[in-house]
């Protein structure tokens, strides 16, 4: 049977979501838990890729499995056995064709920016301490909604076959003492969310003005768009799957 799991992590400790031949991943712990509460080998097949240092506040993946457990009591045993950063929210049995990645028809990402020293945020937003036009970042973000190929934005050198995604939201605003960009699209690319975050910065800071996002944006050019910001200040937090898929969890 196949299931789904839902869960998060702070990703500080990680290099990414997917495992690596000589360094530690969520993928791997997560997968040591499993095979090892179940007794089988368990592979988990995930929503997507995370970076080096990057969070999720709410991911999926799915596995198979015939081994006979219930859903919380395993839930309970995992979230006992796991390190403290990540956490098992809930596992669920779905259809046989459901597919974690291939089936997820929106994900969200959250960007954090700081503008005041705090301790509390060192390792979960990233500091920038020059005044921030607001207003002009939100008129270059609008920009993006109005365009598909998203290329200068993606890392050099990574094997993929198209660079098209529909951007649906891309907006900053201000929730207590954060500054949030939330990004909404049907995909990503590698790297994609950070550097179009340090493109929008030079927006803000008076190195740019929104009008060169399209000039950005049509070059394909990954030198032509803003550095990327530091990965500990993005989350992964929402992923939307159809009803049939997600009805399964009651």
């Amino acid at each position: 049977m196949r299931y789904f799991v839902q869960f998060s992590y702070q990703g500080r400790s990680y290099h990414g979501w997917q495992r690596q031949p000589n360094a530690i991943s969520v993928q791997e712990v997560l997968e040591n838990a499993f095979s090892l509460i179940l007794r089988e080998t368990v592979s988990l097949t995930g929503a997507g890729r995370t970076d080096a240092g990057v969070h999720a506040r709410e991911m999926y993946a799915h596995f198979d499995s015939d081994a006979f457990f219930e859903g919380a009591e395993l839930v309970h045993r995992l979230n006992a056995y796991l390190p403290e950063d990540i956490a098992i929210v809930s596992i669920f049995e779905v259809p046989g064709e459901a597919h974690a990645r291939f089936d997820a028809t929106e994900r969200t990402y959250e960007y954090w920016i700081v503008q005041n020293k705090n301790p509390f945020l060192v390792e979960g937003a990233y500091y920038v301490k020059y005044p921030l036009n607001i207003e002009q970042m939100n008129k270059a973000a609008a920009i993006l909604v109005a365009h598909k190929d998203f290329e200068c934005f993606s890392k050099s050198n990574t094997d993929v076959k198209t660079y098209l995604c529909d951007v649906r939201k891309a907006q900053w605003t201000k929730e207590g003492g954060k500054l949030v960009f939330t990004i909404t699209a049907d995909r990503f690319l590698r790297n994609m969310v950070r550097a179009i975050v340090g493109t929008l910065l030079d927006v803000g800071l008076g190195k740019s003005s929104p009008t060169d996002m399209e000039y950005i944006l049509a070059s394909k050019d990954r030198g032509q768009a803003g550095v990327s910001v530091p990965a500990k200040g993005l989350y992964l937090t929402a992923i939307k799957y159809p009803k049939n898929i997600i009805d399964h969890n009651g």
